[in-house]
Order: structure tokens, then sequence, then C-alpha cells
């Protein structure tokens, strides 16, 4: 069987995961939904004001919760016999339909908050996102393959360090490879295409000026974010990998980079 949820075209899914509405982050959501909504229909997921649980457990597992075996499994056959928790569906159809995925946090401890992954882990069932074999290749339907294809993310990220601090030489880390696992093991995973990331920087030590600077860029971004191209992560089925799992030999080789993933870095 192969997983098809085609997204509605002109259907926008908000991700929002900050616990202060009177926060920075907050004023950023507010203009850019309202900006994004200009073109498209926004449906919005407010995890902390909504109380979403984000801890995978019995309640995600239907008849299996109290059988011992894979969770991951079990959980995606809750999922084929309409067993998934309330929450979980409203927040899958929500996803199903939204032709674009934007994905707001704070970088806490250099990730996400734990309310998004959780999000991720309960939402991201198999069966929904991910799952089946490719008919024709008989790999799995992964890496810019799966439930979700059809659909493009934008990060926004706010950040209290500067560029340096966490750009590629910085000491905390490049911000591209601190968020490689989001980008490229979650949404790439099930067949999202990823834009550039929207970093914020100093975010808890801007001033007026630099807020209305802020707003300004997200919101010229988001203006023309249907014209925008995906970051060309290599795919799975194209044979990259083939063997191993691991980049063949040949293909840039004595490089270990994380960017060593992007097809056009050849």
């Amino acid at each position: 069987m192969t997983i098809s949820n085609p997204p509605t075209p002109g259907t926008a899914l908000w991700l929002y995961a900050h616990p202060r509405h009177e926060s920075f982050n907050h004023r950023l959501h507010q203009v850019g939904a309202g900006v994004l909504g200009e073109h498209y229909t926004v449906a919005t997921s407010d995890l902390y004001a909504q109380g979403f649980d984000p801890v995978l457990g019995a309640q995600d597992l239907g008849d299996l919760a109290s059988t011992p075996g894979n969770l991951a499994e079990q959980a995606g056959e809750a999922y084929a016999s309409g067993q998934l928790a309330d929450d979980v569906r409203a927040e899958q159809e929500k996803l199903a339909a939204a032709e674009l995925l934007v994905i707001q946090f704070p970088l806490w401890w250099y990730g996400m908050p734990a309310i998004l992954k959780g999000w991720f882990d309960r939402v991201l069932s198999a069966g929904f996102a991910y799952g089946d074999l490719d008919p024709e290749l008989g790999v799995p339907r992964r890496y810019g393959d799966g439930g979700l294809t059809g659909r493009r993310a934008l990060i926004i990220v706010t950040a209290g360090e500067d560029e340096g601090s966490i750009g590629q030489r910085g000491i905390s880390g490049d911000i591209e490879a601190l968020l490689f696992p989001l980008t490229h093991g979650v949404l790439w995973y099930v067949g999202i295409d990823v834009l550039e990331l929207h970093v914020v920087h100093d975010a808890d030590a801007l001033g007026a000026e630099a807020v209305q600077r802020e707003i300004t860029r997200l919101s010229d971004r988001l203006r023309s974010i249907d014209d925008e191209p995906a970051v060309p992560f290599r795919r799975l089925r194209d044979g990259d990998y083939r063997g191993t799992r691991a980049l063949r030999p040949e293909l840039l080789p004595g490089r270990t980079d994380l960017a060593i993933h992007i097809a056009a870095d050849e």
C-alpha cells in the first residue's frame, strides 16, 4: 500500500511553540500569520495554548497499549485502526491539509522545545507519515518520499546568540547542523521539502527598531515564499546511498560534514 496524504492547495499550518503571548515570538507569529493569510488559508497549532501533551504513551497505542512490542509499529497500527487520540487526529488533519508548514520556536539548549519535539513524536505516526515501500524500487519511501510529499516547510527560529556563535565556525555549532535532525531527519525523512532556515539572531537583545526590522524581514519573505527553492537534499530513491545507506564513497570522497547530503554541493 502506498501512503498518500495530498495537501489542499493554498492551505498552510503554522506550528508555534512558545509559552508567552507577550513575547517577541508571539508578535512575529501574529504578524507573520496575518501576512501569510493574504495568500493562504492559515490554520494554527499553538502548542502551549492548546496544552498539547508531548509525551508518546498509552493513549497513542490503542488496543496495544499494554502489549510488549515496537512503539512506532504499535502507533502505526493504532492509526490504521482509527484508535489514535483525538488531539493527534486533529493535528494530523491540519497537517494533511497543509501545502505549507511553518514551524516557529525559540532555540532552547540548541534544539527545539520539548513540546514541539513531542508533537513530531506523536503526530508523525507510521501509516500517516511513513512506513511503506516504493513499489518499483523496493526501498522505504523515506528521505524525499513518504506520506507527506508535496509539502514545503519554513522553519523560523529565534536564537539568543549572535551570528558568529552559531555560524559555520561558531563555538556553539553551526545552526544548520544543530537543526539537521529537524530539517533532514524529520521533515525530509517523511517527504517534506525544506526551505532555507529563517533565523533571528540576538533575539533577547533586540531594541524596538531591530524588532520592527525583523518583523519586516519575515513579512517580506512570506510574501514571496512561493518563489523560493527548497534545499536540494539527496533522495534515498535516487541511489546515492545504495547498499549501506551511507553516501557512496565515490561521491564527495573524504568528506564527512552534513553538507554532503545536499546534492548541489558536488
